[in-house]
């Protein structure tokens, strides 16, 4: 807990019970979503609000502890891998998403052939396909089709 209090000091926010419990949950878990998050945070502390929950995630990430990604078709989900500009594989079948690294040279790794204007800092690039375990599941049922699952994406 004492890394967790201290990252949370460093990014000058407040040491509370539940944000340490949100933030723990994140970096245990695998781009969770927040209602995910909310469960895991509820068997450790007790009850804490979904809006609470919400709200700290907010923060943290506005703080710069977390990173927030919406893969399409999916809640928004939460990582504790930040300021990397890494991108994500994400499972069409099961929705399981795992990162990878940046796919070429230094951030934003891709460049738009017109900026208009901005000045660039982030890419966001999402990979999707099929996931090796749903792969395997396809192949033993013989079906052809990746395995539908109640957690598509």
């Amino acid at each position: 807990m004492d890394n967790v209090a201290d990252d949370l000091r460093s990014a000058g926010l407040r040491v509370t019970a539940a944000r340490v419990a949100i933030l723990e949950q994140v970096r245990i878990g695998n781009h969770l979503d927040a209602e995910r998050i909310a469960r895991g945070v509820r068997g450790s502390l007790g009850h804490v609000s979904t809006q609470g929950v919400y709200d700290a995630l907010h923060a943290l990430t506005r703080a710069g502890l977390l990173r927030r990604i919406e893969p399409a078709g999916s809640p928004a989900r939460f990582e504790s891998r930040v300021g990397d500009n890494h991108h994500h594989l994400v499972c069409r079948s099961c929705g399981e998403v795992a990162d990878i690294d940046c796919v070429v040279g230094e951030a934003p790794c891709v460049e738009p052939s017109n900026t208009r204007g901005y000045a660039i800092d982030e890419a966001e690039v999402v990979f999707w396909g099929v996931c090796p375990q749903c792969q395997a599941q396809s192949a033993g049922s013989g079906s052809g089709q990746p395995a539908r699952t109640g957690s598509e994406v």
